[in-house]
């Protein structure tokens, strides 16, 4: 099942999510049909990981998510899923450890393919 080519974050509760859902970028939340699509589509997953008190979080969304040559990059070759790691702590514990034992340090917002 392919979602819609929009950004869907305005369905989802978590403000720090809302709070994107103008990007460009055709973001989705961490869910069984994010995952579903990526895997239809055979694209890679793009997720990012933030929080709504995070200063570089927003940094990031300005600089590059509501640019548009960037979301039109992201929205070609990736599936492209934002997670509150405030609403979801269990996905960014298994990314921040993920990175970790890649021999990273780890900080938000957190980008992960």
């Amino acid at each position: 099942m392919t979602l819609p080519a929009r950004n869907l974050l305005a369905e989802e509760a978590s403000p720090y999510l809302r709070q994107h859902s103008d990007n460009p970028v055709h973001w989705r939340g961490w869910s069984p049909a994010a995952l579903a699509e990526a895997r239809e589509l055979g694209r890679p997953i793009l997720l990012s990981i933030g929080y709504a008190a995070c200063h570089w979080c927003h940094v990031m969304a300005h600089e590059s998510f509501e640019n548009d040559a960037v979301a039109a990059v992201m929205n070609r070759l990736y599936v492209n899923i934002k997670v509150d790691r405030e609403e979801r702590p269990d996905i960014d514990q298994i990314y921040m450890a993920a990175l970790h034992a890649m021999g990273e340090q780890g900080g938000w917002p957190l980008t992960m393919f």
